[in-house]
């Protein structure tokens, strides 16, 4: 009953964090022109003045001009505290993935999911903040951290903006 609690909360979790179409295909594919310049440089603008570092280059083969912004990658690792009982950890799980899909609600984080193995690293988070401080402090915050079942590590990431997940 517990593993299908699980993966029912997974589910969920994983279905509110990935944004699909109906049709992968017919996803919209900026293309380098003088107003994608203008739309690149604005986006990079509106980053920049909110404090995200970001970086662009022409792509030699294509001639676009692709912009990174940097994220941060929270690793959620196994903590020192994991005596909890069943009740407990079971609380614990939908108290974190509340947590979760608060962040991504509010548009803090991207996408977060398990990792499919029984290793320390448990799962990621890809915070869209504009600075380490705010990420660590936004994943220091799932109540399972505070509880001591997971440990944080955050590091910055950088992914070019507008290419999804395939």
């Amino acid at each position: 009953m517990e593993r299908i609690r699980y993966v029912f909360a997974l589910t969920l979790l994983l279905t509110v964090s990935c944004k699909q179409t109906e049709n992968p295909t017919e996803q919209p594919i900026e293309v380098a022109s003088a107003k994608a310049e203008k739309t690149i440089m604005e986006i990079k603008n509106k980053l920049t003045s909110e404090g995200y570092q970001v970086v662009d280059f022409v792509d030699e083969e294509t001639k676009d001009t692709i912009l990174m912004q940097q994220y941060f990658v929270a690793f959620l690792k196994s903590g020192p505290i994991r005596s909890q009982s069943k009740e407990e950890a079971d609380s614990l799980q939908m108290l974190h993935l509340a947590h979760l899909k608060q962040m991504y609600d509010q548009g803090y984080a991207d996408i977060s999911g398990p990792f499919g193995d029984e290793g320390e690293v448990r799962g990621i988070t890809i915070y869209n903040v504009p600075t380490l401080k705010m990420a660590d402090s936004l994943a220091n915050m799932d109540p399972a951290v505070k509880a001591g079942r997971l440990a944080i590590e955050v590091r910055p990431w950088w992914a070019a903006k507008g290419y999804p997940l395939r």
